[in-house]
């Protein structure tokens, strides 16, 4: 089992060659960065925007540099509701990084499950699984979460249930894909011919060794799910306007655009896609360090 395990390590020198791309070493950054303020936004922002007797209706439509009648400053001005612009960014942040990374966590376990069991067992069980994931990424995506939302209603735990549903075939997909290759190799003849437990040769041999894969698909798809979050949100199917993520600030902000009041909608949409953009160089960048093809 020594030569499974060593083909399951990653090649050396990976850390090194990714930290070689300047581009990869500012979106990680960028992207550590946002997630240290998700982490510590209850602490750092200046107002709670979802409690009602922190938010003053006098003070909408700020410009930034602003300050309220009681002399609190607005760094980033308010939105229409009279929210602090930076304290309701904070939290649009905690949420969309919330939803991105709880669905992408919960799809890839599903979809790990079913590409492994797929590739493991093959036959109809591998035609039954596969015919579904082919009839899933047959529907465009938002076409499927925007049903589901009309259904279920609003809510993070909703759209955190619609985001799994779309997302995880495509791990179904790649698990698949790799676990093939894997189980023709001779460290899984070895396995079975020890008659190791299916559970021990899928978890403890096959998987190790399409994790390089699955980081990759996963950072990818982390940042479509906080894309389609924001999409969901801007159209009024996400999340309640109680808890705003960025896509719902963007949303509250349009309809101010001609006005010249660009602050609403403009800086919560620049964040989203720094978060996007280094998301998917971070991805771009994993993919090109742990193929060994490339």
């Amino acid at each position: 089992m020594s030569g499974a395990m060593a083909h399951a390590a990653p090649p050396p020198g990976v850390w090194r060659a990714f930290l070689r791309s300047p581009a990869a070493v500012a979106a990680l950054a960028v992207f550590s960065a946002f997630c240290v303020v998700a982490v510590i936004g209850p602490w750092i922002a200046p107002q709670n925007p979802y409690d009602l007797a922190q938010v003053d209706i006098m003070d909408s439509l700020l410009p930034p540099g602003s300050e309220s009648w009681t002399g609190m400053p607005y760094y980033l001005g308010t939105d229409g509701q009279g929210r602090d612009m930076l304290s309701a960014m904070i939290y649009g942040i905690r949420i969309s990084l919330l939803v991105g990374l709880a669905s992408g966590i919960i799809a890839l376990a599903v979809g790990t499950i079913v590409g492994l069991v797929a590739a493991y067992r093959g036959g109809w069980v591998d035609t039954v699984l596969m015919r579904i994931v082919d009839l899933q990424l047959s529907f465009p995506t938002i076409l499927v979460a925007l049903i589901l939302l009309v259904i279920l209603g609003r809510g993070v735990d909703k759209i955190i249930f619609a985001l799994v549903v779309v997302q995880w075939a495509y791990f179904a997909r790649t698990v698949r894909g790799v676990a093939l290759v894997e189980s023709a190799r001779e460290y899984v003849d070895a396995a079975r011919g020890l008659r190791l437990g299916a559970l021990r040769i899928l978890f403890g041999h096959i998987l190790p060794n399409c994790l390089p894969t699955m980081l990759v698909v996963a950072t990818m798809q982390m940042a479509a799910a906080i894309s389609l979050e924001a999409t969901l949100s801007f159209l009024g199917l996400g999340l309640p306007p109680t808890r705003p993520s960025l896509g719902l600030l963007i949303a509250n902000g349009f309809d101010y655009l001609q006005s010249g009041r660009y602050w609403i909608s403009v800086l919560p949409g620049l964040v989203l896609l720094a978060i996007i953009v280094s998301a998917n160089v971070l991805g771009d960048r994993l993919r090109d360090t742990l193929n060994p093809h490339l």
